[in-house]
C-alpha cells in the first residue's frame, strides 16, 4: 500500500518529464507522425473502388470515416516501448532504472502516456475533418457508444503497451527481440484492420482475426466509432478486449520478472 501511494505521488512528475521530452524532440515526433500515412493511401484506393457503388456496408463516406478514424486511433494508442526496453537491456542502462524506487514499467508507461496530449493536438485537424466529412456515420452523439469508445481507447493503449513489454522483455533471452517485433507489426497491419477493414478481408482471414488480439487494438474502437457495431455487440467486444488486456499483462509481467532476475544474476 505504501509503494502504491509513492507511485501515485511520483507519477504526475514522470508525466511532466515525459511531456517535456516530447516537446524537446518535437521535430522527431512530427516526422514519426508523417510516416504513418498508410491509412490515407488505402483511403484513396478504396474511395476510388467505391465510386461506382457501395462495397458491402462501405460507401465512399464510410470509407472516409473508417480510415480517418483508424489513423486517429492508431496515433493515440500506439507506443514504442519495445525499442527502449530492448536497447536498455542490451546496453545495460536498465540497471540504474532498477535502482529507482518506482517500478520500471511505471516509468516506461509515464514516458509514453505523456506523449498522448501532443498526439491529440497533432490529430485534431483530422478529427475536425472527420466530424465534417462523415458526421452521419459517427456514434459519438450517443452516450453508450461514446463510453464504450473511450474505454476501448484505454484498452487498446494498454493492450499495445503490454504487448510491447512482452516483446521487449524477450530481449532478456534473445539476441534481438526486434525481429519478432517486426513480424508483429506485419501481422498487426493486416489483422487489426489498419490497412483493410476486417470485413473486406477474405473470410478465413477475418475469421482468424476474430480470435487474435489485433482486432482489439484498432478495428474494434474504429468500428465502434463509425457505427459498424451495435451497442450490445460493442459492449461484448469491450469485454473481450479487456480480457486480452488482463491476459497479456499477466504474461508480460511474468516474462519481465523472470527476465529481470536473469539480468541481475548475470551482472546486468
Amino acid at each position: 500500500m505504501r509503494a502504491l501511494r509513492q507511485a501515485l505521488r511520483a507519477y504526475p512528475t514522470l508525466l511532466r518529464v515525459g511531456f517535456a521530452e516530447v516537446v524537446a524532440y518535437r521535430a522527431e515526433f512530427v516526422v514519426w507522425i508523417l510516416t504513418t500515412n498508410m491509412p490515407f493511401v488505402m483511403l484513396a484506393i478504396w474511395h476510388a473502388v467505391a465510386a461506382d457503388g457501395a462495397v458491402g456496408r462501405f460507401d465512399q463516406s464510410r470509407f472516409v470515416a473508417y480510415y480517418l478514424g483508424a489513423w486517429v486511433v492508431r496515433l493515440v494508442t500506439s507506443t514504442w516501448v519495445v525499442w527502449e526496453m530492448s536497447m536498455d537491456i542490451r546496453n545495460g542502462s536498465l540497471a540504474p532504472r532498477l535502482l529507482r524506487p518506482l517500478h520500471v514499467l511505471l516509468s516506461y508507461s509515464a514516458e509514453h502516456l505523456a506523449a498522448v496530449p501532443m498526439r491529440f493536438l497533432v490529430v485534431s485537424p483530422v478529427v475536425v475533418l472527420l466530424l465534417v466529412s462523415a458526421r452521419q456515420h459517427l456514434t459519438l452523439g450517443e452516450p453508450g457508444f461514446l463510453l464504450v469508445f473511450l474505454l476501448s481507447l484505454v484498452g487498446a493503449w494498454m493492450l499495445i503497451f503490454f504487448s510491447m513489454v512482452l516483446m521487449g522483455a524477450l530481449a532478456f533471452y534473445l539476441e534481438s527481440s526486434l525481429g519478432l517485433f517486426e513480424l508483429w507489426l506485419g501481422l498487426h497491419a493486416i489483422l487489426s484492420g489498419y490497412l483493410v477493414p476486417l470485413e473486406r478481408l477474405p473470410g478465413w482471414v477475418a475469421h482468424l482475426a476474430a480470435y487474435l488480439p489485433f482486432r482489439s487494438m484498432l478495428a474494434f474502437p474504429v468500428e465502434t466509432l463509425v457505427g459498424l457495431e451495435t451497442l450490445p455487440r460493442a459492449v461484448h467486444d469491450l469485454g473481450i478486449q479487456w480480457l486480452w488486456v488482463v491476459g497479456t499483462a499477466l504474461v508480460a509481467l511474468t516474462v519481465w520478472n523472470r527476465g529481470v532476475r536473469r539480468f541481475v544474476a548475470f551482472g546486468g
